[in-house]
């Protein structure tokens, strides 16, 4: 009997993969895999500096198209466990509700996905293309030896995507309210400004710095990087730090810092963003010593243009959810960013409500519904080929 979404998310909730430990998660998707046919490699990257992460690609049929299924099956850390309704890696279904560390965001999704190729493999001989599944374990870690490595793996054995679906936690309320075509990037940076430290009671012998980077800070603010674009919001810089290292209320400082994270569309590349901020840093500056600093970032923003593969998708989570959804391309960042340079990719998956949080869960009936929902994905893209 194939296992349903929920047999195969119960199963990978009970291993505690917290980042970058793997605790069975992959064995489990793996013998699911083998067990269908597929051809399945596991493989680990190293580097100086960072854990090593155990990864899983696996691939059934052979040449085009292709479908690939793309996630990961670590988790973030589930905190005090004696704060949680049930133990986090319990994988208890109770109330209509999966409960557990990874139900959200994204053994659910690896879960539905799964189980929708091994029904849709039970109904149908794949005679014409392939469906592969590329798995990480180091999307909530650091992201170096994961999926942007495993995507290099595999393109050097000389396989090659047409489309990818990550099944990360997209729907804000209700499943079927958003699929992500796109990503914003980000780039985080610091803005240090040199004054000149003195008595507060005698301001004309000092120079006080933070004056300096209060005035920068509200030009960067008072006016838009950019207006958006017809799939993108305006590109949007937040402040998130400001320190002086100054303890005491007498002294005018020295120095004055503040970091910033900016999230920007695809007007941008870091490039482009990080001379655009220099240059508005310099003209807010004036005579005041300021120097821009940033930090690497391989988080650049990427759109997947509607076209018949994203119309597919929206078809079929309208036709299983009654809802249309919005093509979105909010939020934070993720493994797309990778996968974009290999496949057209859409993220689509459950409701997000809940991910990282104490009593993360999902409803089962979604788990379902997004089982469904990728099945008749898979009907009519290889409608030709079965």
């Amino acid at each position: 009997m194939t296992p349903t979404a929920l047999d195969i998310a119960r199963d990978l909730i009970r291993c505690p993969s917290v980042t970058p430990d793997d605790k069975g998660a992959l064995g489990v998707v793996e013998a699911l895999l083998k067990g269908a046919g597929f051809e399945t490699h596991r493989v680990t990257f190293r580097q100086e500096g960072w854990p090593d992460i155990d990864n899983l690609y696996g691939r059934i049929g052979s040449g085009h198209p292709h479908l690939m299924f793309a996630g990961h099956t670590d988790v973030v850390p589930p905190g005090n466990a004696a704060d949680w309704r049930f133990d986090p890696f319990s994988a208890e279904v109770a109330d209509g509700f999966l409960w557990g560390r990874g139900a959200v965001d994204m053994k659910g999704g690896i879960a539905a996905s799964i189980a929708a190729v091994l029904a849709f493999l039970a109904k149908y001989d794949l005679t014409k293309g392939a469906i592969s599944f590329l798995i990480t374990g180091d999307e909530e870690g650091p992201a170096v030896n994961g999926t942007i490595k495993l995507l290099e793996w595999a393109h050097e054995r000389g396989e090659r995507f047409d489309h990818c679906i990550l099944g990360e936690p997209t729907n804000p309320d209700a499943l079927g309210d958003m699929i992500k075509i796109g990503r914003r990037g980000s780039l985080s940076g610091a803005i240090v400004v040199k004054g000149k430290q003195g008595h507060v009671g005698y301001p004309q012998l000092a120079d006080n710095p933070v004056h300096h980077l209060a005035r920068i800070v509200t030009e960067l603010r008072a006016r838009p990087l950019d207006p958006g674009t017809e799939h993108f919001d305006a590109s949007n810089l937040e402040f998130t730090s400001f320190d002086t290292g100054n303890p005491a209320v007498n002294v005018i400082p020295a120095e004055a810092r503040c970091q910033f994270n900016v999230r920007f569309n695809d007007l941008w590349t870091p490039e482009t963003l990080r001379a655009g901020i220099e240059a508005r840093v310099k003209a807010s500056a004036g005579a005041a010593r300021a120097e821009v600093t940033f930090q690497p970032t391989n988080a650049v923003a990427f759109l997947t243009e509607p076209g018949p593969f994203v119309e597919m998708f929206s078809n079929a989570v309208e036709a299983q959810t009654g809802r249309k959804p919005a093509l979105s391309t909010t939020g934070g960042t993720s493994d797309a960013r990778f996968i974009k340079n290999y496949a057209q990719v859409l993220e689509f998956g459950l409701i997000g409500q809940t991910m990282h949080a104490v009593d993360e869960r999902i409803g089962v009936d979604d788990l379902a519904a997004l089982a469904q929902i990728y099945e008749q994905l898979l009907e009519q893209y290889f409608a030709g080929g079965r």
